[in-house]
């Protein structure tokens, strides 16, 4: 007999929640391990309840979904993550799979599509659901992609001359985690040294604070 897939749902909408577990519970091929209410309590239980796949809402308190997902993917790189959301617009699409999740689904979605969903990332596919049409490299109107919230947070700590390892140390993260960051935020800037991005951190207002979207 096959292991159950463990599912977390993470909602802060009571019913919204509730409902999607009882659904799932219908499954035997599925088992949900619990329902949060916010990304910061997925932080905090991740290394307890060890899902293989998560349901996470986009807007919630204390910690968002897509802040949660992309801390969870440094920490827990093979867990896969599954936006649940009510927004079906191309940019909330584009970014949630950007920040590294595995799917997006509308909360609107047939009972099966969203089985067929997690059955999807666990045979390492992504899912987009019906009416969630996207592109998945989005751009600034610039034509420059964008940074996360996360790069945007590693970009002002390197900016402030501090090295990976401090950075790591910070963030209670892997030096590697740092590396790979750095190189996104060059790749994405089109900087290719630590100098540049102090340089291009100053002009747009990162060192003051001005929480200059990039």
């Amino acid at each position: 007999m096959n292991v159950p897939v463990k599912v977390l749902i993470v909602d802060d909408h009571p019913m919204v929640a509730d409902g999607i577990c009882a659904i799932l519970e219908s499954y035997d091929d599925i088992e949900v391990v619990a329902t949060l209410s916010n990304g910061q309590e997925v932080l905090d239980q991740i290394g307890a309840l060890k899902p293989d796949v998560i349901l996470m809402d986009l807007n919630m308190p204390q910690m968002g979904g897509l802040t949660a997902t992309e801390i969870l993917l440094e920490k827990t790189p093979d867990i896969r993550i599954l936006i649940l959301s009510m927004h079906d617009a191309p940019e909330y699409v584009s970014t949630a799979m950007s920040h590294g999740a595995r799917g997006y689904l509308l909360k609107d979605v047939p009972t099966e599509e969203i089985h067929s969903a997690i059955q999807a990332v666990m045979r390492g596919e992504t899912y987009l659901c019906s009416g969630a049409t996207a592109s998945l490299s989005p751009n600034t109107s610039d034509g420059r992609e964008p940074l996360t919230a996360r790069e945007q947070t590693i970009l002002l700590q390197l900016a402030q001359g501090k090295s990976n390892k401090d950075v790591a140390a910070d963030l209670d993260i892997s030096v590697h985690t740092v590396e790979t960051h750095r190189k996104n935020i060059k790749r994405k800037l089109g900087i290719n040294s630590t100098a540049g991005l102090t340089r291009y951190a100053m002009e747009h207002g990162v060192l003051q604070g001005t929480g200059v979207e990039f």
